[in-house]
């Protein structure tokens, strides 16, 4: 860690932004403070303990109106587990989980595996390190696919039962831009790629927990959409790395209203029913039923309903708001649809893809508790 923080105070990038904090003071009173403020951090749990769990608390307080943990599916204390959630944010999913988990009686936070495509700058890469978080490589070959994929999953297996600590990975590459939120196979097939024993066992063995993080506005929903029609329009388009550090940011420091994390049953309750299964059908009817619990773990707010309702020009879902709460949700659509900046802006279009964002969570939830 000492070595970490050194690394950030040599970053001509990271100074700058240092700078921006606190412009007042000259770079060798900033250093100096830094050094200070880091006497007695010696690992990541104590930095995130002493200095990114009063962030997230604080964005939490100005960003959201409060954000909810259910767990009593699964124990505190000393367990261990590797939560596989939907994708809401980039940098707050694991970081809200990880504050949830020190508040509600777990002795420890979460490791996360982040993309590097995220990390565009050297300093970002410490700074997330420093933060428990381990590389997933994008953009390789197959042959470089397969080696990084195995090296990942034998580091997770290690981190989990020899270094005791959590983990935290997206259910799939990505965040699933219109709230579509289905497990990949090939996360789970990563997952057994480490560990001993048949896959049924090495996926035991990390102890996966579906973990269902709920949003009642997403910040970054505008943005979505706005891409979607860049790549209807363009399907070369793809985001620059100043639009990734953006949707960072926004994520970040946009709006949330309420925010829910529900954590389903380990996995390990049900996984040796499916120990006879082909090798071929396993891994789909794995992600199938982890797909479940998370769909039926999602907590659903008015605006979603509100937009069920307006994709399909009924009053299917009237019950479930009122008409304030509609004409609220109909103002902030207004809202996002002015933030788009587009030439050639496809209102209608834009319209009907933010609302099926919010729209796919109610599908999904009352699909996955049909009997």
């Amino acid at each position: 860690m000492k070595q970490a923080l050194e690394q950030l105070l040599a970053d001509r990038q990271f100074q700058v932004i240092l700078k921006g904090f606190i412009p007042w003071l000259p770079k060798f009173m900033r250093n100096g403070l830094l050094r200070m403020a880091f006497v007695g951090i010696k690992t990541p749990l104590q930095f995130q303990k002493r200095y990114i769990k009063p962030v997230v608390k604080r964005i939490l307080r100005k960003c959201s109106t409060g954000v909810t943990f259910g767990h009593d599916s699964i124990q505190t204390g000393d367990a261990r587990y590797t939560f596989v959630s939907n994708h809401r944010d980039i940098v707050l999913d694991s970081a809200i989980l990880s504050l949830m988990l020190v508040n509600n009686g777990f002795d420890t936070t979460v490791e996360i595996a982040i993309g590097d495509n995220l990390l565009i700058y050297p300093w970002i890469k410490t700074l997330v390190k420093m933060n428990k978080a381990f590389t997933v490589r994008r953009g390789l070959s197959p042959r470089e696919l397969l080696e990084s994929s195995q090296l990942m999953s034998h580091y997770m297996h290690h981190a989990i039962n020899d270094k005791k600590e959590n983990i935290w990975i997206a259910q799939r590459e990505g965040r699933a831009k219109d709230s579509n939120d289905l497990t990949q196979e090939s996360v789970l097939k990563m997952l057994a790629m480490g560990g001993e024993g048949t896959p049924i066992e090495r996926l035991k063995s990390l102890h996966i927990v579906p973990l269902t993080i709920s949003y009642e506005y997403d910040p970054c929903d505008y943005l979505k959409a706005k891409e979607f029609q860049q790549k209807r329009d363009n399907p070369a388009f793809k985001k620059s790395k100043q639009d990734d550090l953006a949707n960072m940011k926004i994520g970040i420091y946009g709006q949330k209203g309420r925010v829910h994390y529900e954590a389903s049953p380990c996995i390990d309750t049900w996984l040796d029913e499916l120990k006879d299964m082909p090798r071929t059908e396993l891994f789909g009817e794995i992600a199938r039923r982890m797909d479940k619990a998370i769909h039926a773990g999602y907590s659903l707010y008015p605006g979603n309903y509100v937009a069920c309702d307006l994709l399909s020009g009924t009053q299917e879902f009237a019950s479930h708001y009122t008409a304030d709460e509609k004409n609220t949700f109909e103002q902030y659509l207004q809202s996002r649809l002015d933030l788009i900046d587009l030439e050639n802006k496809d209102v209608p279009f834009l319209r009907e893809k933010i609302l099926t964002m919010y729209a796919n969570p109610v599908r999904n939830y009352l699909k996955a508790i049909e009997k």
